[in-house]
């Protein structure tokens, strides 16, 4: 019983996704134009998921929603918004609406939003601000794009290092105006430079004689404001940080980056990076307009038409060869689509691997060699088996020894091409998710048609 009461607890596969029992009362009230039964049906709902159901609706639908919904939106909403969204949904909302909703959010999330904003839109949530918050985010958004001073926050708690624990709690309890959120009580110097971070769980768990610097974390560790995002991302992820403080030139403390912010981040590169592999832009969404998804696609799209007009030159190199043997023809896409997956399976570790830094200088010719090794026994192991279709199929043994041969050799070539491509790419300052797929799927079709046409042309002719 025990059992089939815990099992029932269990969420399963799917039950965080938005149904239409959700939908239903929902589109119901936006359609009656009933704003109290709107406000019931979205009452339950986290911000998230408003925000998913949101970029589920069609533009008109959104904006009767938005507008129907009115003084009840959460500013909350905004932050967990599609960024090719955003801007509908601001336009939407009646001035004295946004002001409230902007009011509510953390600062760091406020200069986000504003970033994917026109300049009209964008002054607007600036005005909604209370003067000393359009200070802070105007400052924040002085700094470069996608570096740490834009990802920061200016709320957080400082005390000076020279205090105890007893000290630091009074001084928390009589603060009205400390952060929703925090992990750190952060020390500093006379001239405001961080000198170590206290947890929250440390200091209550303390005497109140004891002195804050003897309670600090090892793990601690600032971030310059000018450094980029994802190196922040990184330095979270690979030091298990929760919060670090965020220091101007002078080492002076000037925000904090929290672990939310910088997972959000983590995600965005992860996303960005096969985007950039598929070839579809790193914004891309499904809330996208058509004509910007095709802008968006037609250059990788008139790149991979250059990379098979290359391919198909080699093969009209032995047009001759495959009208004495049509064989040929019909086994050529498949050593080809082999060659072709091999390199993207290497490929995509290859560019993980540099995004994570697992892939060094110090590593890569152990990598690379590991990778022609396996595209050589992969290799071996489909030339037995093609080559044996091939007799098969065909009747000609050259046939099966030609394909077989033609097998390893791409496989090899493959992994070869899935590291040393991207490595190199990163290394000329050129994003390799960007355009190392081009690059080894010509390099497998060209070596492949050609390894294998000419091979025929000399072992059948």
């Amino acid at each position: 019983m025990l059992d089939d009461q815990l099992s029932d607890d269990v969420p399963e596969e799917g039950d965080y996704e938005l149904d239409v029992d959700t939908f239903r009362p929902v589109l119901a009230a936006v359609e009656a134009e009933d704003a109290d039964a709107l406000a019931i049906a979205l009452e339950p709902l986290h911000a998230a998921d408003i925000a998913d159901l949101l970029e589920q609706l069609g533009h008109d639908e959104r904006v009767s929603l938005v507008q129907l919904y009115g003084r009840e939106f959460d500013g909350e909403i905004l932050s967990e918004l599609d960024e090719g969204l955003r801007e509908d949904v601001v336009g939407a909302l009646e001035p004295e609406v946004l002001a409230e909703a902007v009011r509510e959010l953390e600062t760091d999330d406020v200069v986000d939003l504003i970033e994917d904003l026109d300049e009209p839109q964008a002054e607007a949530v600036l005005d909604a601000l209370d003067d000393d918050d359009r200070v802070v985010v105007e400052q924040s958004l002085s700094y470069p794009e996608e570096s740490a001073g834009r990802l920061m926050q200016r709320e957080l708690v400082v005390a000076p290092q020279h205090w105890d624990v007893g000290q630091t709690i009074d001084f928390l309890r009589n603060q009205d105006d400390l952060p929703e959120y925090f992990y750190h009580v952060i020390l500093v110097d006379p001239r405001m430079r961080p000198t170590g971070y206290v947890t929250l769980g440390r200091l209550m768990g303390s005497p109140r004689a004891v002195k804050m610097t003897e309670i600090m974390e090892e793990s601690f560790r600032t971030i310059p404001v000018l450094q980029d995002e994802a190196e922040v991302a990184y330095a979270f992820n690979q030091y298990h940080l929760i919060s670090a403080p965020v220091v101007d030139v002078d080492d002076r403390l000037v925000g904090v980056i929290t672990i939310d912010d910088a997972m959000v981040i983590l995600d965005e590169e992860h996303e960005e990076d096969i985007m950039r592999l598929a070839g579809v832009g790193e914004e891309s969404s499904l809330s996208d307009r058509v004509i910007d998804t095709t802008k968006r696609r037609f250059p990788w799209l008139a790149v991979n038409l250059v990379t098979s007009i290359m391919a198909s030159l080699v093969i009209a190199m032995f047009d001759e060869v495959i009208a004495q043997f049509v064989a040929l023809a019909v086994l050529m896409p498949i050593v080809a689509s082999m060659g072709g997956n091999a390199g993207t399976q290497t490929l995509t570790v290859a560019v993980r691997s540099l995004a994570t830094k697992d892939l060094t200088s110090a590593n890569v010719w152990r990598v690379m060699r590991r990778e022609v090794i396996v595209g050589l026994v992969n290799g071996l192991i489909f030339a037995v088996i093609m080559g044996i279709v091939g007799v098969i199929w065909f009747g000609t043994p050259l046939l099966g020894v030609v394909i077989a041969v033609a097998m390893v050799v791409n496989l090899v070539v493959a992994g070869l091409a899935g590291v040393m491509i991207p490595v190199v790419l990163e290394r000329l300052d050129i994003d390799p998710a960007l355009a190392s797929g081009a690059f080894v799927t010509t390099v497998t079709d060209v070596v492949g048609f050609f390894s294998f046409l000419g091979l025929a042309a000399v072992m059948l002719l």
